[in-house]
């Protein structure tokens, strides 16, 4: 889609292109057996449209995985929102109406145009087939296909250009939405370690040799006009891999051809610089150019990086060069099989052997509700809570890992590697009872950096003040399956032909203001009726702050909130980013998921706000942080200094605020407040604490510090000018 946006009740769109889609997805829905005798749901569209209908449907709800596919067209709309019936009888390929587990509304007539789409419902009773009274159903029983499954031919004509299969244009687009810039399915069915989008590049990196990814066409004829593929790639020296092309013997049948060549086979080599490769389809026996179906890349020994692809036209291979745009500021790199050595001398952090202490005679325990199991030797973590943590101490107060620098954490694990690995860092006083503490840390995703049993991390690659050190803590787990680990240590090499990734960007995480003697109010969202109490009371106390908004809310017309917050910003205040939907993004599945949170976020601040809303502050929902998380922000900000905003002051309003001691809140802001916290965490969701404010304020001003916002207080170079 070009837009989307859900608001009351309903989801306003404008499709992208012919194959743009919106599903619902939901529990297997027996609707046979229980009476349900049609579909309903309101939609509004250009007058005249129509629209193809998918009903998705498995062989028996016990089934889990695969879906068939039966459609039906929806014509002749009104123009005007209007509600459709459609009967279950009405879709063809004799679908299982006792195991319904999705719609698709794609094949939109017009794109480019707003569509509204909403109360959508399984209505009872049998209804009769035909003409419903509120809209026209077409009578076709033939498959309309959610894309087009053929591609039109290309007629032969004397002017040509790079016909592009994808540029890489961004993450979401490849991982989320699994599409190509053909509007075709493009993905590694999860078989890669990582697939990262940058700057017109995309980097493979293999889990296995079983790793694979493709690219498909739907049916395309590049007789007489396209040659063959080109496009650069960059591998180190020795990589190798498979390129197999497949086409149709007829077009729509499921009679695919393939033929297969590696990279050795087409006499390409690498040296590590990028430079544009090609092959003529004339090099795979038997290929129909003229029924084209797929790329695929299998059997990688190393990772790759590709620049955009495309067929080239004639017998003189070109490079598609993609439009400027679109790159993060680190790009993408190869992991170096040359390892640097430290000088350090080796020695283990933890074995496990005792429960209450590692190996360095330091604390280790589980925050927040760990679930993790002592015994042989091992600790065994079984949590997919993302806010759970494992520590394991270095020092009582500070450790100096200067002389580490060059050396590596090493974790010796079997099962999930499913979680982060933060290396913390201290106060400047090393003490515990002053705010913050930690003062920061950085997280690195395990994944990125592990075999089936290791974990390498060079410490170089945690960006924190090693001189302030405080110890490892693993957290951000997402995922239920168990992770055992037998050893942490500090190991001064890794093992022969070990390759390590390059260091993502992943945002500074902010605990407290560095501005000397600032204090900074950042205020998360609430309910809209208590918006304007919060806007009188800072706007009596003359002060900034700075508002941490939900993007779905902000564009919903009934909360009110968009004009909220734009009359905030007018007044001077700060208005940064807190999610879409407000999940525990750490905890999401999967990186396209952490995406579609971000990319949405980003997209509602705009709507409103315009290009005056961008912001590179961000505050995680919960407070819930790890590494994807952070590496995402960074990439879709552009910025792998972008600010992750948490606090030094908990007013603890979503421990209080509805008890019967309320003003245990303004205990907790004294309490931190005492300790040198200056970065508050608040809400305005309950009645209580927006009337503390005023006495939250004054007190902040007793201190003799200045009240300002989040940026200002971060001595941000692009915050307003201090008045």
């Amino acid at each position: 889609m070009t837009s989307i946006a859900a608001a009351a009740g309903e989801v306003v769109f404008v499709p992208k292109a012919l194959g743009s889609y919106f599903y619902e997805s939901f529990p297997c829905q027996q609707a046979q057996t229980s009476g349900y005798g049609g579909l309903q749901f309101t939609v509004q569209g250009p007058s005249n449209g129509s629209f193809s209908l998918e009903l998705q449907t498995v062989a028996d709800c016990n089934v889990t995985t695969g879906h068939n596919s039966s459609y039906n067209i929806v014509g002749n709309l009104t123009g005007q929102l209007q509600t459709v019936t459609l009967p279950l009888l009405g879709f063809d390929n004799n679908p299982n109406y006792d195991a319904i587990v999705g719609l698709v509304w794609t094949v939109f007539s017009s794109y480019g145009t707003q569509w509204t789409i909403g109360n959508i419902t399984l209505v009872c009773g049998a209804l009769p087939g035909g003409t419903p009274p509120t809209a026209t159903v077409l009578p076709t029983r033939s498959t309309i296909a959610p894309t087009p499954t053929t591609v039109p031919t290309v007629a032969p004509t004397t002017a040509c250009s790079n016909l592009l299969i994808d540029d890489w244009e961004s993450q979401s687009r490849l991982t989320f939405l699994g599409y190509n810039a053909m509007g075709q399915a493009s993905s590694d069915d999860g078989t890669m370690a990582s697939i990262v989008v940058s700057g017109h590049r995309v980097m493979l990196t293999p889990s296995s040799t079983d790793s694979y990814f493709y690219s498909q066409f739907g049916c395309l004829d590049t007789q007489n006009k396209y040659g063959g593929i080109s496009f650069k790639i960059r591998a180190a020296r020795g990589t190798t891999f498979a390129v197999t092309m497949g086409w149709f013997q007829t077009c729509g049948s499921n009679n695919l051809k393939t033929a297969t060549l590696t990279s050795t086979q087409l006499k390409w080599s690498f040296d590590g610089t990028e430079r544009l490769y090609w092959f003529p389809f004339s090099v795979f026996t038997g290929l129909d150019a003229s029924k084209l179906n797929m790329i695929y890349f299998s059997t990688f020994n190393a990772a790759v990086i590709l620049g955009p692809m495309s067929f080239y036209c004639g017998t003189t291979a070109t490079e598609y060069i993609a439009p400027p745009g679109g790159a993060i500021s680190a790009p993408l790199a190869l992991a170096t099989s040359v390892v640097p050595v430290s000088n350090a001398k080796s020695f283990v952090i933890d074995s496990f052997t005792n429960q209450e202490t590692n190996a360095l005679g330091q604390w280790h325990g589980g925050e927040d509700g760990m679930a993790a199991v002592f015994g042989n030797n091992k600790l065994t973590i079984l949590t997919n809570d993302s806010d759970a943590n494992w520590n394991t101490q270095l020092a009582d107060g500070c450790a100096d890992m200067r002389a580490y620098s060059g050396a590596y954490l090493h974790i010796a694990y079997s099962g999930s590697n499913k979680f982060s690995v933060a290396l913390q860092q201290h106060n400047e006083k090393c003490d515990d009872s002053i705010q913050p503490a930690p003062e920061t840390w950085d997280s690195l995703e395990a994944a990125r950096y592990a075999s089936a049993k290791d974990i390498y991390m060079p410490i170089k690659h945690f960006n924190v003040n090693l001189t302030r050190s405080i110890g490892f803590n693993l957290r951000g787990f997402y995922t239920r399956d168990p992770t055992v680990i037998t050893k942490i240590e500090i190991v001064d090499s890794v093992p022969t032909g070990w390759t390590m990734p390059q260091k993502l960007g992943s945002g500074n995480l902010i605990f407290a203001c560095t501005r000397p003697n600032s204090f900074a109010f950042a205020i998360d969202d609430g309910d809209p009726q208590l918006a304007k109490r919060v806007m009188e009371i800072v706007k009596q106390a003359d002060i900034p702050v700075t508002f941490f908004t939900v993007g779905l809310p902000l564009l919903d017309p009934t909360t009110g909130l968009g004009d909220i917050y734009k009359e905030m910003a007018s007044h001077g205040h700060q208005i940064a980013l807190h999610s879409y939907t407000h999940p525990k993004m750490e905890g999401l599945p999967d990186v396209a998921s952490i995406d579609w949170e971000i990319n949405n976020d980003l997209g509602a601040v705009k709507q409103v706000f315009g290009d005056k809303g961008h912001t590179n502050y961000f505050r995680p929902p919960f407070g819930t942080e790890g590494a994807r998380m952070r590496q995402q922000i960074a990439h879709h900000f552009k910025d792998p200094n972008a600010k992750i905003v948490m606090w030094s002051i908990d007013v603890e309003d979503w421990l209080w605020a509805l008890t019967p001691t309320p003003e245990n809140q303004l205990a907790a802001f004294k309490r931190d407040l005492a300790a040198g916290g200056n970065l508050v965490v608040m809400h305005y969701l309950y009645n209580t604490t927006v009337e503390y404010l005023p006495e939250f304020i004054r007190l902040a001003k007793a201190t003799g510090k200045r009240l300002m916002r989040v940026d200002q207080c971060m001595e941000d170079p692009n915050a307003p000018p201090l008045t």
